[in-house]
């Protein structure tokens, strides 16, 4: 069964959280939440989530990939975190998948994970960052090799299903989503 780590940072976009969390958790792969700080934490709207554990508890432990929900501040947390930095790029160089929505996708440019790839993002954060080497689209959902990345909450749910086709193939993808009435 495949692993993910989904870091929770104060602020981040709990609509991309839980529904990232939620449809992976559907298709029985193995999400761990970790908060960066020990305290639950305060989504951008106010939500309060509690993570499974503490980042660092779990930061020498193996994943198959991880997933950056976006948010402001939350984004902004998770590309200050040194551990974060760490996490992307130990995943990266193992052939691992690293993921990112709304403003997340710049904690894997900042990585420098992006290079080279094909990525989108919410609109105006990528784009005012200097990547010379990032080929930016506006496609809701963007997947390049083992980089994943999407655009914002209304994306969410397409991301979600993008990564569980990744990690437990179109079959599941369509056993998930059957159940959600989607148009």
């Amino acid at each position: 069964m495949a692993r993910v780590l989904v870091p929770l940072a104060q602020g981040c976009e709990e609509l991309e959280a839980v529904t990232i969390i939620d449809l992976l958790r559907r298709a029985e792969i193995d999400v761990v939440t970790a908060g960066l700080d020990g305290e639950p934490v305060k989504a951008s709207r106010g939500v309060v989530l509690i993570p499974d554990t503490n980042l660092d508890a779990i930061l020498d432990e193996h994943f198959d990939m991880l997933v950056l929900p976006g948010g402001l501040p939350g984004s902004d947390h998770l590309d200050n975190d040194p551990r974060i930095h760490s996490l992307i790029k130990r995943l990266a160089a193992n052939g691992c998948y690293t993921a990112a929505i709304c403003a997340a996708p710049k904690v894997l440019a900042n990585a420098g994970i992006l290079d080279g790839k094909r990525a989108t993002g919410y609109p105006g954060v990528l784009d005012k960052m200097h990547l010379p080497r990032v080929e930016l689209t506006r496609l809701p959902v963007v997947s390049d090799g083992k980089v994943i990345t999407s655009r914002g909450p209304g994306t969410a749910m397409d991301f979600a299903l993008e990564l569980i086709e990744k990690l437990a193939g179109p079959e599941k993808r369509r056993q998930v989503e059957e159940p959600l009435v989607r148009p």
